[in-house]
């Protein structure tokens, strides 16, 4: 399936990525993972005041942590992200507002 990400960093900054990826329940499964490791390998912390982390909260996390630089300097890093992106939340078109703090899909 072909998907489109876009992760916006700022007002001036952002990557748009395309992907090729299937999505199926064992990639789900395989990128929701991938992104829980990622959040603690970066020390992410939770956004929410209750200390809940969902899945969302992973993607903006992950993404903000890699950051702009890193991502936009590793292009292997920022289409794995976006592959994971697609296949955890199994949507073909997806957007990473980290200063909105959303995900559209």
């Amino acid at each position: 399936m072909q998907g489109h990400v876009i992760i916006v960093f700022d007002a001036h900054r952002s990557l748009e990525l395309d992907v090729d990826t299937p999505i199926e329940p064992a990639a789900a499964r395989a990128a929701r993972d991938w992104f829980a490791q990622q959040w603690q390998a970066l020390g992410c912390e939770p956004l929410r005041v209750s200390g809940k982390v969902l899945l969302l909260d992973k993607i903006l996390g992950v993404a903000d942590a890699l950051g702009y630089a890193n991502l936009s300097a590793k292009g292997s890093l920022a289409q794995e992200f976006a592959t994971h992106a697609v296949q955890a939340l199994e949507k073909p078109r997806v957007t990473v507002d980290l200063p909105g703090l959303a995900i559209v899909y």
